[in-house]
């Protein structure tokens, strides 16, 4: 009978051990998965940020602007357009046509 009830403590005081490491790994993954929601959280409103700061990036005026001051590149008109054929003839150059005048109308 001794066997037996020294037999049945050490399963009960195995088994209460079991129970102890289990509640501590859910605690430790609860932790986890919280810090995860918060880091995906605070992931979130980073991409959204930055979303809104490459739709100001690219604005057309915003890269009108970049493309004249550092780049120095004009805007495409008559006068300095060429026009080539894709036919596979050679032919005479073409001579741009003029610019029309930006003076006011009376």
């Amino acid at each position: 009978m001794t066997r037996l009830n020294v037999l049945l403590v050490l399963t009960v005081l195995a088994s209460a051990l079991v129970l102890v490491h289990s509640q501590y790994e859910s605690r430790r993954l609860f932790m986890a998965m919280e810090s995860a929601r918060k880091d995906a959280h605070r992931l979130e409103i980073e991409r959204d940020r930055l979303l809104v700061e490459r739709r100001a990036q690219a604005t057309p005026l915003r890269v009108e602007n970049i493309a004249r001051q550092q780049l120095q590149m004009k805007t495409a008109t008559p006068a300095i357009t060429q026009y080539v054929s894709l036919s596979g003839k050679a032919s005479a150059p073409v001579t741009p046509v003029a610019a029309p005048s930006r003076e006011a109308h009376p």
